[in-house]
């Protein structure tokens, strides 16, 4: 994890994702909504789509934690050689991929079989996300000032999923509440970004890690990375209303249509 790349691959997955539920659960809410013509997703097509997201989800967590092993998290754990632990920071990242890919297949098991309730995936995901935000709060520890801010504003953002998806559990459906999960896992995925560009930065100087200034700047980015989540959000659910709403059925189509078939009956 000590490079631009280690930094970049769970950003991609977390923004990856992000994007992904603020489309699919538009699209969800948006067809349902819609009065005026039958709704394109059937249970059967929404039971689909969150077979495929398990699956891209164990299959990103199955990539994360090889690339771990191979980045250096090899067994055995602990060195008795030298008498010390092996690569921890490589193990804590391993951890975090295999804790998601257990919630891909749970997720996978809930919606293939009958065998557990159905707001569990919402609930291992939860928990996911809370164990990652619990090993990055104490892998920080004696680090340079703007590399600790930088890391306890991700972790505030991993927190905020956590939160997010365990109210799910009990308020499933909640549009509100689906958006702001998805706008939270933008902003976490860009800012994984953005923490490779500090810490990591492929081109250009190396930044200043205590200088004081930086901190500041670097806590008004995370206001600019929010500020482009919820935009991004929002313009995602607008997309996808204006084109649910181009394709509806009006009111007084639907009276005209009545109409017509009434004169027909009529006439036969």
């Amino acid at each position: 994890m000590g490079s631009f790349a280690g930094h970049a691959m769970p950003g991609a997955f977390v923004l990856f994702l992000g994007l992904w539920w603020g489309l699919k659960f538009s699209l969800l809410h948006l067809t349902q909504k819609n009065k005026y013509r039958e709704s394109t997703l059937t249970r059967e097509v929404q039971k689909r789509l969150e077979i495929v997201e398990a699956l891209i989800v164990m299959t990103f967590a199955s990539v994360g934690a090889v690339s771990m092993q191979i980045a250096g998290a090899k067994l055995p754990l602990y060195n008795y050689t030298e008498s010390h632990w092996s690569d921890l920071k490589n193990w804590q990242h391993c951890t975090m991929f295999m804790f998601f890919g257990l919630a891909g297949t749970v997720s996978l098991i809930v919606h293939v079989t009958a065998a557990a309730p159905l707001p569990l995936d919402t609930l291992m995901l939860g928990l996911a996300f809370l164990n990652k935000g619990l090993l990055i709060s104490y892998h920080i520890h004696g680090r340079a000032m703007v590399d600790i801010t930088l890391h306890q504003l991700l972790v505030l953002s991993i927190y905020s999923d956590a939160l997010i998806l365990f109210l799910e559990v009990f308020y499933r459906g909640n549009l509100v509440l689906e958006l702001m999960r998805s706008t939270v896992s933008i902003l976490q995925g860009t800012w994984y970004w953005q923490i490779g560009f500090v810490l990591y930065p492929p081109r250009g100087p190396q930044w200043d890690l205590e200088d004081h200034s930086n901190m500041m700047f670097v806590v008004m980015c995370f206001s600019w990375h929010l500020m482009s989540a919820v935009l991004c959000a929002g313009l995602i659910y607008g997309i996808i209303s204006c084109v649910v709403c181009s394709k509806r059925t009006s009111p007084m189509q639907v009276g005209l249509l009545e109409k017509k078939t009434e004169s027909e009956d009529e006439v036969m």
